[in-house]
C-alpha cells in the first residue's frame, strides 16, 4: 500500500492529462499507484514488461513508473528495451528493500529517477510531474535539433551549388548557419511557455515562474538574432563596437540559453574573465564550438578560464570522437564537415571572429580521445 501524506491536485477541467504507464506484476500495488495518480494523468497499466513495450510501440507516455523486480523481464533488462522504444520518455523505477544497489544501476541504464516502494503519495505525485514536464522538454530539443538539421541539410546544398560566388554569398551563408540554432530555440521555447500557460490554471503560483522563465529564454534567444541580422545589415558601413565583458558569464549564458542549460557543459576556472569584445559575437564562437563537441557525441564539455599575466585563456575541451590530423587541417580550412548535413563553416567563423578579437585560436585533437580549443585573448583593463 501506498503510504498517504496528501493527495493529488486534479486538473482544470478541459485540459487534456499527461499519458503515464504504471508498470507492476502486483495487482494491489499496481491499482494503488494508478489511483493515485489519476486525478492529475491519463494512467494506463501493464502487468509484465513486455505488456508494456508493446504499449510503447503504440503511442507515446510522459513518464513510465516501472517495478525492478518482475518475471519473465526485470525493469533492468526492460529499461534497456525502452530506450530503443523511446529515448526521450521519462522513467522512474520504484524498488523495494534490499534493492537500492539495483536501482542505481538502473539511473546509470537510463532511469531518470528512483523511489522507494512503496511511495509516499505526494512524492510520487510531485515526481511524475516534474518526469512529465521533463519528457516535455527533451521532446521540444529533439524536434528543435531535427529542425536545425534540415535547415543544415538545405544550407550545405546551397554552399556546393554556389560555391564559387563573391565574398558576400560566403558572408551571408555564414550568418544563416548561425541564425539557425537560436531560431529553433526560439520555436522550442515558445511551444513550452505554450505548454506552460495551458495549465497554469491547475499549478500553484510557482508554476508562473517556469513561465517567467521560458520567456526571458525566448526574449535572449530573440535578441541574439536581431543583432546577427543587424551585424550583417550594416557590415559595410561600421565596424563593431567592442565593450568590456565577461567571457564566464557569456559562456554561461550561451549554455543555458542556446542549449537549454545542457548539463554535459561546466564552466570552471576564473568566476570572470574580462576582455574587449563584441558580446553577441563571442557567443557566436561559443555556440559553434559547443555544438560541434555535442555533435560529435561528447558527454562532458569543460570550458576552462585561467589568466597569464596580460593574457586570458579559454580552453573548450571535450570527451568526443576526435579528429585525425588529416580532419583538422580540413576542418580549419573551412567548407569540411564530417557530418552528413554540416556547412563546414563553424570553425572558420570561430577563426575569424577570434582574430577580429585579438585573440589566437588553436585546436588539438586525437581519434578517441577528443578536442581541445584554445582562445588566448588580451586581457581588458578596468575603466
Amino acid at each position: 500500500m501506498l503510504t498517504q501524506k496528501s493527495t493529488a491536485l486534479a486538473p482544470t477541467e478541459g485540459t487534456e492529462k499527461p499519458p503515464v504507464l504504471v508498470v507492476d506484476d502486483e495487482y494491489g500495488p499496481r491499482e494503488s499507484i494508478a489511483f493515485s495518480l489519476s486525478g492529475e494523468f491519463s494512467v494506463d497499466t501493464a502487468e509484465r514488461a513486455k505488456e508494456a513495450l508493446g504499449k510503447l510501440k503504440l503511442r507515446q507516455y510522459s513518464a513510465v513508473v516501472m517495478d525492478i523486480r518482475m518475471p519473465e523481464m526485470d525493469g533492468i533488462r526492460a529499461l534497456e528495451e525502452l530506450r530503443k522504444i523511446d529515448p526521450y520518455v521519462s522513467v522512474i523505477m520504484l524498488t523495494g528493500y534490499g534493492t537500492l544497489q539495483t536501482a542505481q544501476q538502473a539511473m546509470v541504464n537510463g532511469a531518470n529517477q528512483y523511489l522507494r516502494k512503496p511511495p509516499d503519495i505526494a512524492e510520487l505525485v510531485e515526481s511524475v510531474r516534474k518526469q512529465t514536464q521533463a519528457t516535455r522538454l527533451r521532446r521540444t530539443q529533439a524536434q528543435a535539433a531535427a529542425e536545425a538539421q534540415g535547415m543544415n541539410e538545405t544550407l550545405r546544398r546551397e554552399i556546393e551549388q554556389n560555391e564559387p560566388q563573391i565574398w558576400q554569398a560566403r558572408a551571408s551563408v555564414e550568418l544563416v548557419h548561425d541564425l539557425n540554432n537560436p531560431l529553433t530555440v526560439v520555436i522550442g521555447y515558445a511551444a513550452l511557455v505554450a505548454d506552460e500557460a495551458a495549465v497554469l490554471a491547475r499549478r500553484d503560483p510557482e508554476a508562473a515562474k517556469k513561465v517567467i522563465e521560458y520567456a526571458t529564454m525566448v526574449e535572449k534567444a530573440a535578441e541574439y538574432c536581431h543583432h546577427l541580422s543587424e551585424n550583417w545589415r550594416h557590415a559595410s558601413k561600421q565596424a563593431l563596437e567592442f565593450q568590456r565583458v565577461d567571457l564566464v558569464k557569456i559562456a554561461k549564458e550561451v549554455r543555458d540559453v542556446i542549449f537549454f542549460g545542457n548539463a554535459a557543459i561546466e564552466c570552471i576556472g576564473l568566476d570572470e574573465a574580462w576582455v574587449r569584445g563584441s558580446k553577441f559575437e563571442l557567443m557566436r564562437v561559443l555556440q559553434n564550438l559547443f555544438k560541434n563537441s555535442l555533435e560529435a557525441g561528447t558527454t562532458r564539455l569543460m570550458a576552462s578560464f585561467t589568466r597569464q599575466g596580460d593574457q586570458l585563456e579559454m580552453t573548450i575541451a571535450d570527451n568526443g570522437a576526435g579528429m585525425d590530423p588529416d580532419r583538422v587541417k580540413k576542418a580549419l580550412h573551412g567548407g569540411y564537415s564530417s557530418k552528413a548535413t554540416g556547412t563546414g563553416l563553424g570553425l572558420s567563423i570561430c577563426r575569424h571572429l577570434a582574430g577580429t578579437h585579438g585573440a589566437t585560436f588553436s585546436l588539438e585533437s586525437a581519434l578517441g580521445k577528443g578536442t581541445t580549443v584554445r582562445l588566448v585573448f588580451p586581457v581588458a583593463s578596468q575603466g
